[in-house]
């Protein structure tokens, strides 16, 4: 009885022997791994062992963060990526003297491991908190003297502390290389470099081939992403070394956040931060982040802005090298200098501001110089094509010095650094010259005056001659006769009305859609209506067919919309049944995409301001088309907004920055639009929304169902037999993301489409604009409210088929 108590001890004893020892963070020569049996990191975060792939019965030994689910298992480093093992049976993991950390078999054969140019006595190998798997004398933690470590030899995520660069003295890299898939931590195509060539800048690699890059690091940040280091500048610090041993990059957290950066099959960088409440990860940051990123898309001297439509550009001062095949989308050979360069001519600097400093491979540095001693010394050698400060963290000290073409330029809106081309001096009116040219002005101002007073009472005599405008000449568009639209109408018979618009009363007729004489709207609204609308071609906006204008009567002619706006729909609750979750979706990638149209792809960038369910037709496939323009405006190319003192729209839809203080842009469309998708989803209108248990909009209904993880419960009960769950969360949290309070917080409608199209982690969403709480009923007696879009005048709309 005794003995077998005893043995039962033992036993018991040995296997808790067993378990302590799976959990240490030490692997001796005494102390093997095999499969099943893990280190852990002595903080907890991370651990090691044997891990297969998401869908693969192939075994790889790895790192990974311990404290994230199993289901969401993220593997941050990869021993043998090259070397899968099919069979662990007789597979170990271990140390071997001098100093090795080897995976062998039943053979006691190599299947991978790490070397050393040192031997010591005591080797043990150990999983830092940090995830670095080190190689070490059990006697000495000196991070100098280790023999191996894995963060010298990374896969495809870089992590804090870990430095990603190369040692000039040893000729050893450590850089990123993406996994051939999700299911394959084999190397792919893709990897990431910090480029010694010139002077440092991170470069995305398609083989051999650079697909993106990260711009020269100015002191503070890399020149591609300034705004994303401000935000974190709270949460981590960036280093960058680079002198005659080594040039390396790293971060550090000053919080207790998970966070890495990775790079995916696809090619991407992703910063990612794990957030506890959704259990998910996070991306903060994303390269390439939109076609601009695309490595040198414009040429040479060409510049990208994601704003414009062609997003290509020649540098002001610069011309298309070859502009045929710049015309026709090609624009890989660049631009020239609108004046040759002349060594033998005199030349000057001229400054472009807000940009992403050019490719460095072939640039130089000076660290001690100030920015006149960048000019005179680029001036004097004429190979120097342009120069710019090297770090701004100090007073704008040193000089960074381009030789050769400029390439991979892009636009940065509200960012970017100063730097200085090299131009012929005829590219700048200088103060001499100008002072000449005044007496030229003066000689000749005299005639011009005359010119213009006359050209004046010419015009002046024509338009009274005139008096009506010529809709038809300046407008491209035919001109119906009154008459002939009151016999297609039967004398706008009561028979033929098909409801009321924000600008009148709408007929339908076989001909025509038309603005009836009871319409309020004036000829400048009405026209407004007409130039927007008539230059505008995409199958997700109304068309218009033609127009009249006689006397009183201003009428639009549409294409016809069967089924109505949408908002007789969502709002309805016998016809909200018609609309199942796979309609539903369509109809917000719709509205989406032609709202993209509008603010980036149109000749003119139109700024819609009433978007709402109303103004959105649907058409006998129940297609989306945004309508009403009577109040949209254009804005310059290179301008994303204005601002004005009559503030118009409908309450509910409006922007807080539009309401209150009349700033309207792009990103007052967008909050237009993230209130129609929670319309959408939920068939719930934000004015008026009331909910029993408290007085939130519908916004902040929404708001407060995400931070609470219970999202699912603002969608439209009839979607419980069609909803696509994910598509459908992901929907109200774009939805979110777009009436987020801060204008600069919400994304442009180029990333909502992304973000609707694709399944990759979405941002988190921040507090929505008019989040507060009200009561209705307060309000509707007080009276207060905006004006919608029935101001002043209004125009009725009427629709043929």
């Amino acid at each position: 009885m005794e003995a077998s108590f005893l043995l039962l001890f033992l036993l018991f004893f040995c296997s808790t022997i067993h378990k302590i020892s799976t959990t240490t963070d030490i692997i001796t020569t005494n102390h093997s791994i095999v499969d099943g049996e893990t280190v852990v990191s002595s903080s907890g975060t991370f651990e090691m062992g044997f891990f297969s792939p998401s869908g693969s019965s192939k075994r790889y030994i790895g790192i990974w963060y311990k404290q994230i689910l199993p289901h969401m298992q993220t593997v941050v480093w990869v021993a043998n990526r090259e070397k899968p093992l099919t069979n662990t049976s007789s597979v170990v993991l271990k140390v071997t003297k001098p100093g090795i950390l080897a995976l062998l078999n039943d053979k006691n054969e190599i299947i991978w491991s790490t070397n050393t140019s040192r031997s010591v006595q005591n080797p043990v190998a150990q999983l830092l908190g940090s995830g670095n798997l080190v190689v070490r004398d059990a006697n000495d933690g000196n991070p100098d003297h280790f023999l191996w470590q894995s963060f010298s030899f990374p896969t495809d995520t870089h992590l804090p502390d870990m430095k990603l660069g190369k040692n000039f003295l040893t000729a050893h890299e450590a850089y990123l290389s993406a996994w051939q898939n999700d299911n394959d931590p084999t190397p792919g195509e893709f990897t990431l470099h910090v480029d010694p060539t010139g002077y440092p800048q991170v470069l995305l690699k398609r083989g051999t081939n650079v697909s993106a890059r990260s711009g020269p690091w100015n002191g503070l940040y890399w020149s591609w992403a300034p705004v994303y280091l401000q935000k974190l500048s709270n949460s981590s610090t960036i280093k960058v070394v680079f002198n005659k041993e080594e040039i390396y990059y790293s971060f550090f957290l000053t919080n207790n956040w998970l966070t890495r950066i990775v790079l995916t099959s696809n090619g991407d960088i992703q910063s990612l931060t794990w957030v506890d409440r959704t259990k998910s990860w996070h991306i903060y940051l994303k390269l390439p982040s939109d076609t601009c990123d695309t490595y040198s898309l414009c040429g040479a001297y060409g510049s990208c802005d994601i704003d414009n439509s062609p997003v290509c550009g020649c540098l002001e001062k610069f011309v298309a090298k070859y502009p045929q095949q710049w015309e026709n989308g090609d624009w890989s050979e660049g631009c020239v200098r609108r004046t040759p360069l002349d060594c033998n001519k005199e030349h000057v600097f001229l400054r472009y501001s807000g940009i992403k400093l050019p490719d460095t491979k072939y640039s130089k540095y000076d660290k001690t110089m100030t920015l006149e001693g960048c000019r005179q010394v680029c001036l004097k050698n004429c190979s120097c094509t342009a120069y710019s400060s090297l770090d701004i963290s100090n007073r704008d000290k040193g000089c960074l010095f381009w030789f050769g073409e400029l390439t991979d330029i892009r636009k940065l809106s509200g960012r970017g650094q100063d730097f200085y081309i090299r131009m012929d001096s005829s590219e700048q009116v200088s103060v001499a010259g100008s002072n000449r040219k005044k007496a030229e002005i003066l000689a000749v101002s005299f005639s011009l005056l005359m010119a213009m007073i006359l050209l004046c009472l010419i015009l002046l005599y024509k338009w009274k001659k005139k008096k009506k405008p010529n809709l038809k000449e300046d407008f491209e568009l035919p001109l119906f006769q009154l008459s002939t639209i009151t016999r297609a109408t039967n004398n706008f018979s009561v028979n033929d009305k098909i409801g009321e618009g924000g600008f009148g009363p709408v007929y339908k007729v076989y001909t025509a859609n038309l603005l009836s004489r009871t319409s309020m709207q004036g000829l400048d609204e009405f026209k407004n209506e007409v130039i927007y609308i008539a230059k505008l071609q995409h199958r997700n906006l109304v068309r218009l067919l033609g127009c009249c204008i006689q006397g009183e009567e201003k009428m639009l002619i549409y294409e016809y919309m069967p089924n109505k706006s949408l908002d007789t729909y969502i709002f309805d609750q016998t016809k909200r049944k018609l609309l199942d979750w796979p309609k539903r979706f369509d109809i917000i990638n719709g509205i989406a995409r032609g709202l993209l149209y509008l603010h980036q792809d149109s000749r003119l960038r139109i700024i819609h301001r009433d978007l709402k369910a109303s103004n959105v037709l649907l058409d006998m496939e129940m297609n989306p088309k945004i309508s009403d323009f009577g109040l949209a405006r254009s804005v310059a190319g290179n301008e994303m907004g204005a601002n004005t003192s009559h503030v118009v729209g409908t309450h509910g839809y409006m922007s807080p920055e539009y309401a209150v203080d009349g700033i309207f842009s792009v990103k007052s469309d967008v909050f237009s639009f993230g209130v129609l998708v929670l319309e959408i989803v939920s068939c719930k209108k934000n004015r008026g929304f009331v909910h029993q248990d408290h007085n939130l909009n519908l916004l902040g209904h929404a708001w407060k169902l995400y931070k609470e993880d219970r999202s699912l419960e603002l969608i439209d009960e009839e979607l419980a037999d069609s909803c696509h769950i994910s598509q459908v969360l992901r929907s109200i949290q774009v939805g979110l993301l777009c009436v987020q309070q801060r204008p600069e917080d919400r994304p442009n409608m180029s990333s909502v489409v992304l973000m609707l199209g694709n399944e990759s982690p979405l941002p988190e969403a921040k507090e929505p604009g008019y989040f507060t709480e009200r009561n209705i009923f307060d309000e509707a007696k007080s009276g207060s409210q905006t004006a919608s879009s029935k101001n002043e005048v209004t125009i009725t709309l009427l629709y043929p088929r």
